[in-house]
């Protein structure tokens, strides 16, 4: 990685980690600071490194090519804009502005001069973080019901930004992450006990899409320090302490509660089950990614976009903050995705959903699904963990795409027909590992009713009649009927029955024309296919 020279600015409390991680590393060429007593401590601990308290100097240095900011939080976004434009990558301290303004300006220099803006939400590459996200996309801990945080210490007390400031982008970061969509709603109160103005204490109460609840509390007038992390599903409980030492710091709480005789709600605790971990440190894994994304140019994983999704939640803190506490509704330019889903509906932290899809009533998308933009799953619709649902697709009600199951853009499902994923299931035998992949092509039309046995694939526009029992591949264009289907005729893209004309398939409806090659039968769908046309 030759490329990589590194320049750090700001070498405070936070800023002396970042030249020891760098200069393990090998790329960190100068460190920079106002503090001429902080440069001169540097030197006496690494000999070899150079130092300057010139910043433009700095900046302007050719064989710089990546700054790491790590000043104060009201420089942060003046000084990565100064090196943005002086052609610097730039890793920037968290929270990268104090204004979303400051911090829309950064993403779109940083996109307009092609440089690389990361955000130094650093437990976002904790160990432990990246194993609840693993859980959450495998459905490990269930559906979560609520999530919160505690970031309590005695200790530094800042000036310069409040509590909620300093301590919360981290768990802001996390949750968003975890969550895979930010909050529709929140509210924050605090009080400034030592300095009048700067809120020592805050309480953010959030809710999330799916009537998921969180909570960030933050202090550093406590009197001991606690780092605690909790997710809760109806499965499992997750605890993250980074205040205990590696081999506890991310347990499971298997507790769960059942219902006796339907009316009483008893609870049964159980032991903790540790989660092994790597033992790295998070700000090693960060300094890694931002060298690695500078020669390879691309994006990181706290990218200048995540750290604007912080900074939204983050100024809606703080404006309910300072109108005591009042609930901030929040635009869906907060949200990672914007996406419709109505009350009674449950999307699972984890899941993914793209722009402008609608999820209707009572339908369920698990964990570590993936449905794109501009689709609508109408009512009682189930979609399972890993499946892949594209762009535009429509998926009518009481449908079930288990796993296995891949819909590509465009692809409409019939109210109640049915997909399967095991050639021949019994209750009391587990076949998860024998499921069998069924790909639906783009644009293909499965009617109502009609069912699709596993291992078979629907070609690209092709149509299964309602009721149908789909038992072979399925080719482009092919229009099927019966049980067991069988190939009864071709169809356009738009969905219009083909003619034969002059010897080709022409749409009546729309003009295009097909050529066939083969001859088709009703027993082997196969035979024949059919191709587009000039």
């Amino acid at each position: 990685m030759s490329e990589v020279n590194i320049g750090i600015v700001g070498c405070g409390a936070w800023g002396k980690n970042h030249v020891r991680i760098w200069s393990e590393l090998g790329f960190l060429q100068v460190a920079c600071d106002l503090d001429r007593k902080r440069l001169d401590a540097l030197r006496a601990q690494y000999p070899s490194l150079e130092t300057s308290a010139d910043i433009e100097a700095v900046l302007a240095r050719e064989d710089i090519s990546a700054v790491v900011i790590a000043t104060p939080a009201p420089t942060h976004a003046t000084l990565a804009l100064q090196a943005l434009e002086a052609g610097k990558d730039v890793l920037v301290e968290k929270p990268m502005a104090l204004t979303v303004a400051e911090g829309e300006r950064l993403v779109e220099t940083a996109q307009r001069l092609n440089r690389i803006l990361m955000v130094g939400h650093v437990l976002e590459y904790h160990p432990a973080v990246k194993k609840l996200r693993q859980l959450i996309s495998e459905s490990a801990l269930g559906r979560i019901r609520y999530i919160y945080s505690n970031r309590l210490n005695m200790g530094r007390i800042r000036t310069e930004e409040n509590a909620l400031w300093s301590f919360a982008p981290h768990d802001v970061a996390i949750m968003l992450r975890l969550m895979s969509n930010g909050p529709d709603q929140l509210a924050c109160y605090g009080g400034a006990y030592v300095n009048h103005g700067v809120a020592d204490v805050t309480m953010t109460n959030l809710r999330f899409p799916g009537n998921v609840c969180g909570h960030i509390f933050v202090s550093w007038l406590h009197p001991f320090k606690e780092h605690r992390f909790v997710v809760v599903g109806d499965k499992q409980m997750a605890v993250f302490d980074d205040t205990l030492a590696w081999p506890e710091k991310l347990a499971l709480y298997p507790h769960r509660v059942d219902w006796v005789g339907g009316q009483l709600p008893v609870a049964h605790k159980a032991e903790a089950a540790l989660q092994p971990l790597e033992e790295v440190e998070a700000l090693r894994v960060e300094c890694e990614e931002f060298a690695k994304c500078i020669v390879e140019r691309e994006q990181p994983l706290t990218d200048g976009r995540s750290g604007l999704e912080v900074l939204r939640i983050l100024a809606a803190a703080q404006d309910s903050l300072e109108h005591e506490g009042r609930t901030v509704k929040l635009s869906p330019e907060a949200d990672r995705t914007s996406y419709y889903s109505h009350p009674t509906s449950i999307v699972e932290a984890g899941a993914e959903i793209g722009d402008n899809t609608r999820i209707w009533h009572h339908s369920h998308v698990r964990a570590g699904a993936k449905v794109g933009r501009d689709s609508v799953l109408g009512k009682n619709v189930f979609v399972a963990p890993h499946v892949h649902i594209g762009n535009g697709v429509k998926i009518q009600n009481n449908v079930s795409v288990y796993e296995g199951v891949e819909l590509e853009d465009y692809v409409f499902c019939g109210p109640s027909m049915v997909f399967t994923n095991v050639i021949n299931p019994r209750s009391e035998i587990e076949r998860k590992q024998e499921f069998r992949r069924t790909l639906v092509k783009r644009g293909a039309t499965l009617g109502a009713n009609c069912t699709i046995v596993c291992g078979n694939n629907i070609g690209r526009y092709a149509f299964v009649a309602a009721g149908a029992v789909v038992t072979k591949d399925v080719p482009d264009y092919a229009l099927v009927a019966g049980v067991p289907a069988r190939w009864v005729g071709w169809v356009c893209e738009c969905g219009e029955r083909l003619n034969l004309i002059d010897g080709l398939q022409r749409c009546v409806a729309c003009g295009k024309t097909y050529q066939q090659i083969g001859e088709p039968s009703g027993k082997h769908m196969t035979d024949a296919e059919l191709v587009s046309v000039p």
